[in-house]
């Protein structure tokens, strides 16, 4: 994790710059609008692992009250300058700053590709943590069984571990955690993604 630190920091700038925001007319931004259409008004939304704020703002235009906590501090800084009218927090997924039932919703957009795998169940039991009862939960990852490590990204060089996860065993560790899965999406790749994708909504019931 540390090194994903690292990499995020020197890759802030240039990945604000490169990466797009949602692609208008995909099945991901149809499963953003269902999140955010089942979570309403229901209360706060946190994005973890916002990266420059692309997802962030997106939840926001879709009228969330939402914020976004990051890794890594390069990030954050970049996301409040382009967005300074959001929340932006540096803190870890593992241990997150936030007290217990605290969140109507939570979105890990493509951020717990960087957990090791042993780590993900720990990960899932915080998120169930800080969401209240009723509370809903987006992921999308990679979807596979095998680590890509990388040396360079965004025109840098660079060394940290992305983990292409079984969509099946995420869905049993969600069931472990506590959560209903309420709805899985596996998609084939779109524009840039380089293989089979997977997103999950699921509820902390209530």
């Amino acid at each position: 994790m540390t090194e994903t630190r690292n990499a995020y920091d020197t890759v802030a700038e240039d990945y604000a710059r490169l990466l797009p925001g949602v692609l208008e007319g995909t099945l991901d931004q149809a499963m953003l609008a269902a999140f955010a259409e089942q979570v309403g008004a229901a209360g706060r939304v946190v994005e973890v692992g916002c990266g420059t704020g692309r997802i962030t703002t997106h939840l926001r235009d879709l009228g969330l009250d939402v914020s976004g906590v990051d890794l890594s501090a390069g990030m954050v800084a970049v996301a409040r300058r382009e967005h300074p009218e959001l929340r932006f927090a540096v803190g870890s997924m593992t241990h997150l700053p936030l007290p217990d039932a605290a969140l109507a919703g939570l979105v890990a957009w493509y951020s717990i590709i960087h957990i090791p795998p042993a780590l993900l169940p720990g990960v899932l039991d915080e998120f169930h943590r800080v969401l209240a009862p009723g509370g809903r939960l987006l992921l999308a990852f990679k979807a596979g069984d095998c680590l890509d490590r990388l040396t360079a990204a965004y025109g840098h060089t660079v060394s940290y571990d992305v983990h292409w996860l079984s969509a099946d065993r995420v869905a049993d560790q969600l069931t472990a955690a506590g959560f209903s899965l309420h709805a899985r999406l596996d998609r084939e790749a779109e524009g840039f993604d380089r293989g089979p994708q997977s997103l999950m909504l699921a509820v902390r019931p209530g």
